[in-house]
Formats: C-alpha cells, structure tokens, sequence
C-alpha cells in the first residue's frame, strides 16, 4: 500500500489533499533515467534546452491561475506576492534561455599551438565548461515556486545541460505536482526525454537520502536551514565519489545603522525595516534579523519606533506547524529585551506577532546565541557606544548572505564596509536585503555557514557554472571537437583565443 502525506493550510491549520510519497524505487527509476538522458548526449542541443526553459515559462504563466490557488491554500502567502513570484519564476527560465542562446557561459579558452615556446613547444590546448551531470534539487519552504520545483537551481542546471530531479518540499506538495506537471510537459514539447527532469513528491527523511547517496547524481542544490544543508553536504561528502554541495542555509543579514543616518532619516529608515522584518512572515532568506544602533536617545526612539510599528502590525502566518513552533521556542530563550508586545499570537493557523529585542552589543561575549537566525517576523537591535565596540561585535558575525550600512556623507565607515565585506556575499548601501534581483551580477551566497560554498551564487545568470566543470582537450581532431571549440566558431559565441576575446574565427 502506498504511504501518503497530506498538505496542510497554515492560515487555519486544516489538513488539505494527500499525495503519495515517492518510493525508494522511485528514487532509482528517475535517477537511472536521468543518467541515460545525460549518457545519451540528448541535452547537448542549445536550443532544445532554451526550448525547454522558454516552454516552461509559458505553461507556468498558462496554469498560474490554478498554481497561485493552490499555493495560497498550502503557504498561507498573499495572492499579490504568490504572482509576483509565479513571474519571477517565468522570468528566470526566460533569462537562462538567453543564456543559453548566447553561449559564452561556457567560458571556451583557445591556447594555439607554438613549437617555438620556452622552455617548451606549446600544445594546441582548447579548454570549455561541460554539464557535471545529474543533480538533485530540494525544494525550499518559503518559496514555493522561485526556489522549488522550477526554480533558480533548476532552471540554472537545465539551462547547463544536466538532467534534474527534484525532491519536492512537503509543505507545498500540490503546487510542486502543479509545476513538475508543466515542466514534464515542456519537456516533452521540446523534443528531449522524459530522464531530463523528474519531480519526487516526498515528506520522508529516507527519499531525500536516498537521491544524495545515488551515484549518479554528480550535484545537490538546496535552499532551507542550516540543519538540513549541513546534513546533506556531510552525507555528500562521505558518498564513496563526494559530490558538490550547493546550499544556502541561515543569515540574519545584520544592519548597521550610524548615528548620521538617524539623525537624517531614521523614520525612513524605521519604514524600510519593519517592512523588511515582516513581510511574509519574516520568512525570508534575507530577513535582517540583527540590528546594530548606537547607544543613547537616538537609538532607543528608533528601536522602540520599529518595535510600536511591528507590534501594530497583524500577526503573519507562518509557512508550517514546525517553524512556528521553533520561533516560539528560540525567541523564549533570547537573552534580550522584548520591546512591548507578545511574540505569540492567538488565532486560527500557525501565527507570530512580529516583535523585536534588544541588547547590548557587549553582551555578544558571554551570548554568542545572540547572533543566531530566528526564522519569522523577529529582529534583534544591538545598541554599540563606540566605533570601537561597533566593529568588535561585527567580528563576531559568522558568514552571512547579506551585511548592509545605512550612513552618511562624511562618516568614517570604511572599516565598517572592509568587516562588513569579510562576512558576507552582498554589501547593501542605504537599504534593504529583502528583494534579490535576477541579473548577471547578483550574488546570493555568502562564507560559510550562510552557504555550504561561498564561491557560487544560487541566484542570478552565474549560478549556471554550479553544474558545470571544466575539460580541456589536448592537439585534438578537428573533427572531434565540440561546436564551440571548432576553428571556424560556427556558433558565433564569445571566445578567449591566445588571452584576447573575439568571435572571430581562427586564422587559417
């Protein structure tokens, strides 16, 4: 018989729809024909893949009634922001579709022969990035369709050319079937084979296992808490082949606020941050969830401004019974202030009052747990008396996804971008981490423990070169050499040939 989980409505905690779990042999079929679609070449064509991306993106668009419904009923997320994301979902497939089009992601390098070199004659060496192969993609949580089943990690592999098979999030389980029902079908309108993209609907610890341990499977994206990414990258890490990681896990993406920048606009910036701390639950990756303000009148008329404006605000619904029920717990055991409100809330579903703390940004010494990521609609202020004790507390910050300095002209801030800078994957000037722009040079990563690989983004055109690694052939055949090393470029794309860049051909 088969094992089924239920979806469940978290703005009035009312069970929804059961779906069945995916088996362990459902596990091998997909990754056994994910790795005959690699073998087989079948994604070697660009415009099959941007085919793909661009089908995908129109189905999603054509079904977006019936998904954002669906998501609705699973999430408890407003229609407005489940359609917003529903387009920035379509958008990306769109913009790796470019990508691909363009083709220089592949970053061909042309070393042409020289018999004259020293100390020794110089091979005709011609060097691309190639699909790594297979990749498991986990779902993520909080969002349901721009971080999930047709997402940045999958739309970035599919664009790489490498097969993909995700593990769908169980908190959303009937928009995930929605999506993989049209990404299949986009698959199938593009020519390429069913082993190209698969879709595991699963609540179990032993599926999700399972597909990191398969030795097929050459990659893992994921986006969710430190305690899973963590688990998967040590699993990966002891595979007898180890395999690459990609996984965004926790940030509480600290804010400094100066002195200058209260004195010029704190009520702007009170504004920018309680929306920041709030919207959708707080359940953003990006959420600043510490606050670093000086001491004194100034600083405790703003901290106590954001906390009146997040108290007023209804209490958000958060995405599951689980991650309410860990807020609860990890704000009672903060060593800080409550500034006026109650961080639980009545009410049908699975709610929190945002609210906010406050501490000394001394007390970090003897409560590092200070520093520690509370997923939900929480901020932490950390008032500092000194430029000096300011930057002793931002050297205790771990690897963050984002670090952001509200200040003005004239402030002696270079220290604090420099320590700032040394943290975190994206420095923020006058704003706000919430909201992550898909373009070439967005970077949404960070050091260790933010991500489980700084080097990489999971958003944005670069995160492509996460399924890609790098071949160089040696004095090959012509004939043997794939379309983008060939002399004549065939393709037209972008190419390094002897350190300049040109899409000329080769002389002849």
């Amino acid at each position: 018989m088969a094992t089924t989980f239920n979806s469940v409505d978290p703005s009035t905690g009312e069970i929804g729809p059961a779906y069945e779990e995916a088996t362990l042999d459902d596990v091998q079929a997909a990754v056994a024909a994910a790795a005959e679609t690699h073998r087989s070449g079948a994604l070697a064509d660009p415009a099959k893949r941007a085919a793909l991306l661009r089908g995908a993106a129109a189905r999603l668009r054509a079904a977006g009634d019936e998904i954002v419904t669906t998501a609705m009923a699973e999430t408890g997320l407003p229609e407005a922001r489940l359609r917003g994301e529903l387009e920035r979902t379509a958008g990306q497939l769109e913009a790796f579709a470019a990508v691909v089009d363009a083709g220089d992601y592949v970053e061909a390098i042309i070393d042409t022969p020289d018999p004259e070199a020293k100390p020794i004659p110089r091979p005709d060496v011609r060097r691309m990035l190639v699909p790594i192969g297979p990749v498991a993609v986990f779902g993520a949580s909080n969002f349901p369709l721009a971080f999930s089943t047709a997402g940045g990690d999958t739309a970035s592999a599919l664009a790489a050319g490498a097969p993909v098979i995700v593990k769908g999030h169980p908190s959303h389980p009937g928009t995930s079937e929605l999506v993989a029902r049209e990404l299949s079908a986009a698959t199938a309108d593009a020519g390429l084979p069913e082993g190209t993209f698969a879709h595991l609907p699963a609540a179990s610890l032993e599926v999700a296992q399972a597909l990191v341990d398969a030795p097929a499977v050459k990659a893992v994206g994921f986006t969710g808490s430190y305690a899973g990414g963590r688990s998967i990258a040590d699993r990966a890490a002891a595979r007898p082949e180890p395999i690459p990681v990609y996984a965004e896990m926790g940030s509480v993406n600290p804010i400094v606020v100066t002195e200058g920048a209260l004195d010029a606009r704190a009520e702007a910036i009170a504004d920018g941050l309680t929306a920041s701390v709030a919207n959708f639950g707080g359940q953003l990756c990006t959420k600043p969830g510490v606050v670093l303000i000086p001491s004194g009148e100034a600083g405790d008329t703003f901290a106590s401004e954001v906390a009146a404006r997040l108290a007023a605000t209804e209490p958000t619904v958060l995405l599951n019974e689980r991650l309410r029920d860990a807020l609860r717990e990890s704000v009672a055991q903060l060593p800080a202030e409550r500034l006026g409100g109650a961080g639980d809330a009545d009410g049908p579903g699975f709610r929190h009052q945002p609210t906010a703390y406050r501490a000394d940004a001394s007390a970090l010494a003897a409560n590092p747990e200070l520093l520690d990521e509370h997923f939900g609609p929480v901020v932490l202020f950390l008032t500092y008396r000194s430029r000096e004790e300011l930057l002793a507390a931002l050297d205790r910050f771990e690897g963050q996804l984002t670090g952001t300095l509200h200040a003005q002209d004239g402030e002696d801030v270079a220290a604090v971008v420099e320590t700032l800078r040394e943290r975190v994957g994206r420095v923020i000037f006058d704003g706000f981490p919430t909201g992550v722009a898909v373009t070439y040079g967005m970077h949404h990563g960070g050091p260790f423990p933010s991500t489980s690989a700084s080097a990489h983004t999971s958003v944005g055109m670069t995160a492509i070169t996460r399924w890609l690694r790098p071949v160089a052939y040696q004095n090959a055949p012509e004939a043997l050499l794939p379309a983008e090393l060939k002399a004549d470029n065939p393709l037209g794309i972008w190419r390094r040939v002897d350190g300049e860049l040109t899409r000329d051909p080769l002389p002849g």
